[in-house]
């Protein structure tokens, strides 16, 4: 297993230098070319959704990315890996995992993305105290999970984790290969 951590501080300048990085390891890795927009994507999204949590309510907090090739011997990896089902081996997967430290509920435990009569925050609503303007955080979250092979969001007090993981190795088939009706 390879794993490369970076931490940026929230500044959405970070973002690109985040997207760039899960770029190069993802093509080292051996994700499939069509599948890099994916990923540079889905990191954007999830790096800027936490930039915007960690300006708001934790600036000088540094987020943390952990660029996971799953790649290796199984007593190298951090817990039992995946299986494929078509073939019983270990499935071989380039995982992203963004980290904030933003609280993902006020104190009195309201989602930060909600209203006070439970809805979204859009574009021209009022700021709640605390709140972010603009699109609801779940935005970029839906995007996130259009984007990737398997996603996780894993909210708690601490702050957002969200696990984003492509399979590796799966190629495009040659022009030859293709079925022509």
């Amino acid at each position: 297993m390879a794993l490369v951590q970076l931490t940026i501080s929230a500044l959405p300048a970070h973002v690109r230098t985040a997207r760039l990085m899960a770029t190069a390891v993802a093509r080292r890795a051996g994700i499939a070319e069509s599948a890099l927009d994916e990923i540079r994507l889905a990191v954007g999204e999830a790096c800027s959704r936490a930039v915007e949590a960690h300006r708001a309510h934790c600036p000088g907090q540094p987020i943390r990315l952990d660029l996971i090739d799953s790649a290796g011997p199984p007593s190298a990896r951090r817990d039992t890996p995946a299986v494929a089902p078509h073939n019983g081996h270990p499935a071989h997967r380039f995982e992203v995992v963004v980290s904030d430290l933003a609280p993902a509920k006020e104190p009195g435990g309201t989602p930060l993305n909600h209203d006070a009569e439970g809805g979204g925050v859009y574009l021209d609503d009022h700021t709640p105290p605390g709140g972010v303007t603009g699109l609801s955080p779940d935005v970029g979250l839906a995007v996130i999970v259009g984007l990737a092979d398997e996603v996780s969001i894993e909210p708690n007090e601490n702050g957002t984790v969200v696990r984003m993981s492509w399979p590796v190795g799966q190629t495009e088939p040659d022009q030859d290969d293709r079925l022509v009706g």
